[in-house]
């Protein structure tokens, strides 16, 4: 009898989620809150054949060379960039992701974070919780309206597109900035495309949904945060690499712009000695956009198919 395929999962899941890999597979689960790949998975690395990841477990060459008998690499996220494509393709290990499931999720959560920092509701709750609340302050709080307001959004994607219907509905004005523009009819909404210039001196709010690319990679710098309006919120709902972070700090510290909403940051996770943290009009986040109990188990669904597909030597339905 064939002994069954190893398969390495870097940080615990759901025992429900993961039921149907013990069923074909052995299955060795890495430790707990611990930032990408335990030490502890590296005695097993020679012998295994998939592997399930997160998108805090960075597969560089040098890692994946070490797993001679790697078949297929299922990450639980919608990107990529934690894993050596070129490496991958060149030795035959297939990759495969969790596209377009979490696109609502994520959208739901981008409205949820735009709306926590533009009414200041951190700060509101904490002023209620510490007692600073002695009575109801006219002055004291105060957001701003997004009725009126201008979303720019920065990676008109399935999320940017999910985040502008539902901003629609707020009375909120759309414009965009791609890679290219979409022809006339292509987006089923009213959105105008500017140049990136323009979506930085227009937006009250940009919220940013583009992948980790060299294009994108650190985009927001402190050259482009001066350009924003001085009472404009940034949103980051894309990749913590997109923003500089100490910019961040500055641009917020010195009133270049109003406030800031994360969920990615660079690194993940953010010390929490680094100074954004020290700011009440900064809200981060530790990178929740798909937690949503459906979300999620879905993902891993997504990722036992492309594990069990590869395994036996099929087209990933997921493929990277």
């Amino acid at each position: 009898m064939n002994p069954k395929p190893l398969v390495l999962i870097t940080h615990p899941l759901p025992q429900e989620w993961i039921e149907p890999l013990h069923q074909h597979c052995t299955v060795i689960v890495g430790p707990d809150n611990e930032t990408g790949l335990s030490e502890t998975l590296a005695g097993r690395f020679p012998e295994v054949e998939a592997i399930l990841c997160l998108l805090c477990d960075r597969l560089t060459g040098d890692t994946l060379r070490l797993m001679p008998t790697l078949k297929v690499i299922a990450n639980l996220a919608a990107g990529t960039d934690n894993i050596d494509l070129e490496y991958c393709r060149n030795h035959n290990v297939k990759v495969g992701k969790t596209p377009g499931v979490l696109t609502n999720a994520t959208a739901d959560l981008t409205m949820s974070l735009m709306l926590s920092v533009v009414r200041n509701l951190p700060e509101a709750a904490m002023a209620a919780r510490i007692g600073e609340w002695k009575m109801w302050h006219p002055a004291r709080w105060l957001g701003k309206d997004l009725a009126g307001a201008t979303l720019g959004i920065y990676g008109m994607g399935e999320i940017g597109k999910a985040v502008a219907k539902r901003a629609l509905g707020f009375e909120m004005k759309i414009i965009y900035h791609n890679r290219n523009e979409y022809a006339a009819g292509d987006l089923d909404f009213p959105a105008a495309y500017v140049s990136f210039d323009e979506l930085l001196t227009e937006s009250d709010i940009l919220s940013i949904h583009a992948p980790l690319n060299e294009d994108s990679r650190y985009k927001f710098d402190i050259t482009v945060l001066r350009q924003m309006k001085n009472d404009a919120i940034i949103i980051n709902m894309g990749r913590g690499s997109i923003i500089r972070m100490d910019d961040l700090f500055t641009a917020l510290q010195e009133g270049w712009i109003r406030a800031a909403g994360l969920d990615v940051t660079d690194p993940e996770p953010l010390p929490t000695t680094h100074p954004l943290f020290q700011l009440a009009n900064c809200l981060i986040l530790p990178h929740i956009g798909s937690a949503t109990e459906e979300t999620r188990a879905r993902m891993a669904e997504m990722s036992m198919e492309n594990i069990l597909a590869g395994l036996a030597g099929k087209a990933l339905p997921y493929p990277a």
